[in-house]
């Protein structure tokens, strides 16, 4: 079966790199997703997959805005140190957002001091040139219950809603 709009597509492998061939990211195991603008794969690799079968290996090599999106200095923040837990630490995350905003981010600490702390809003590869390789282990149809909630069930997939 070929990878087309609303197939499972089911990933053996993949792994994500800089430019440098440093690993950032990289499964442990098979991952599953609905193919056709779900959200749940890059659309620049669904393009390139558009179309493959199982056994097809992909290597795209993909710049910042196909990916995490530019690095925006306007999403460091500096707050007041009292309005964090005591355990604050560098690395630690915590939603955020604008006043009078339903928008949630997630920001991680990137300083501490006695006064202040300061959080990112950008997602930890923002602004990286990213290399995405997989192998395409298994391609299906997706069922009519995968479809309505936009996403995969079963192996590799959501179990719980």
């Amino acid at each position: 079966m070929r990878i087309e709009k609303d197939t499972v597509v089911s990933l053996q492998y993949y792994k994500l790199s800089n430019l440098d061939g440093e690993i950032v990211e990289e499964s442990t195991t098979p991952i599953s997703y609905l193919h056709g603008g779900y959200g749940g794969m890059f659309p620049i690799v669904e393009e390139a997959l558009q179309g493959k079968e199982a056994g097809y290996h992909l290597s795209l090599a993909m710049e910042p805005e196909e990916t995490f999106g530019e690095y925006d200095s306007e999403l460091i923040r500096i707050e007041p140190r009292s309005a964090f837990p005591d355990t604050v630490e560098i690395g630690m995350q915590f939603e955020g957002g604008e006043e009078n905003s339903d928008d949630v981010m997630i920001y991680t600490v990137t300083d501490v001091t006695d006064d202040i702390v300061v959080v990112d809003g950008n997602h930890p590869l923002a602004g990286m040139a990213l290399q995405f390789v997989c192998i395409v282990m298994d391609v299906r149809a997706a069922t009519p219950d995968e479809l309505s909630h936009g996403h995969v069930h079963g192996p590799h997939g959501h179990h719980e809603h």
